[in-house]
């Protein structure tokens, strides 16, 4: 799908335009982001505007909401009334002619992981801020709820120009250091030669590397880096989810900007796709495009929740234009109904 750039391309602000006039978005070659934030001056922002309103929703509960059961399996024992029937051991069942079930052995550390995408697809935004923004903020809060309650955290910072990692570790002075890769990684030069799906390689890794049980969030706009046949084609980074989500507990975190899901109504707009670099005129004013363009988007939303489904992963869904308080509230709600 093509889309902006920059925010500095934004359309909110702008008059609306004859049909058949020509609006062409274009910006300088300039830095994509403004001057950032020092880390510890990031950090306590976001301490003052989110996790001060997390913490008293979530302090001593976050594992109960955001991590499943653990998989240390202790014993397999003969079933009991009220056991779960998931926990039914098959192999046991069937070669002693009793039902069995698998006891698991529950796991008092955690070690979570934030894998973000700053792919070219992230540097887009026409709200608040760009979707790459949103991802940092969020993957900071995510990992100062975890490392706050004396559990490690470790970052994977993927995009175009390779991937970078930061080791699991805690305390406030880890947090930091996750926040100085991602704004790092946020000022990167873009790779001239097209390069394999970022998040499928980071996904690809991150499921070599974890030995034991983890937390992991995963932060991406789920936009594919080439556009596929199909809106209905099976994402490049389902099948490493899908075998990370068998091991761990994994949850997706969307970032996506209102300005994808409908197009303005300015004429004709010269737009670029990020990633392939790809740039031609659409006329926003003609009611077919705009129809094709809303089915293209509702196709798109059907395959990523469909896909997600299949393998048992949560969405947790972030807009540019939103704080990130209040759906971070709802899903963790959503989640603790399921749990009980």
């Amino acid at each position: 799908m093509l889309r902006w750039r920059r925010r500095e391309a934004s359309l909110e602000n702008r008059p609306p335009q004859r049909p058949g006039s020509r609006l062409e978005v274009t910006v300088p070659e300039k830095p994509l982001h403004p001057v950032q934030e020092p880390p510890i001056q990031l950090l306590r922002r976001l301490e003052f505007k989110v996790l001060r309103r997390l913490d008293g929703f979530l302090f001593g509960d976050y594992t109960g909401v955001f991590y499943g059961p653990s998989l240390d399996l202790a014993e397999v024992r003969e079933y009991q009334p009220g056991d779960e029937v998931r926990r039914i051991d098959w192999s046991v069942t069937a070669r002693t002619g009793k039902i069995h079930v698998r006891q698991y052995r529950e796991e008092r550390e955690i070690t979570a992981w934030v894998i973000v995408d700053l792919s070219a697809s992230m540097d887009f935004g026409t709200r608040r801020v760009l979707k790459r923004e949103a991802a940092l903020e969020f993957a900071v809060t995510a990992a100062a709820i975890v490392a706050r309650h004396g559990d490690k955290v470790g970052a994977v910072v993927v995009s175009e120009a390779g991937m970078r990692t930061v080791p699991a570790g805690t305390g406030r002075r880890q947090i930091v250091k996750i926040v100085q890769q991602l704004q790092k990684s946020s000022t990167r030069s873009r790779p001239k030669t097209p390069s394999p799906d970022p998040l499928e390689q980071a996904l690809s890794f991150i499921n070599r590397t974890l030995k034991r049980r983890a937390l992991v969030f995963v932060v991406s706009d789920f936009l594919p880096s080439e556009m596929p046949l199909t809106p209905q084609a099976v994402p490049p980074w389902a099948k490493p989810l899908g075998r990370l989500a068998y091991r761990h507990e994994v949850i997706a975190v969307r970032i996506s900007d209102p300005a994808e899901r409908e197009l303005p109504q300015v004429g004709e707009l010269r737009v670029r796709d990020p990633e392939s670099g790809q740039e031609v005129w659409v006329n926003t004013s003609d009611p077919r495009v705009r129809a094709a363009h809303r089915a293209l988007v509702k196709e798109r939303d059907e395959t990523l929740k469909r896909t997600l489904q299949s393998i048992r992963v949560d969405l947790l869904e972030l807009s540019t234009a939103r704080e990130i308080v209040e759906p971070i509230l709802k899903f963790t709600l959503r989640r603790k109904g399921v749990r009980r």
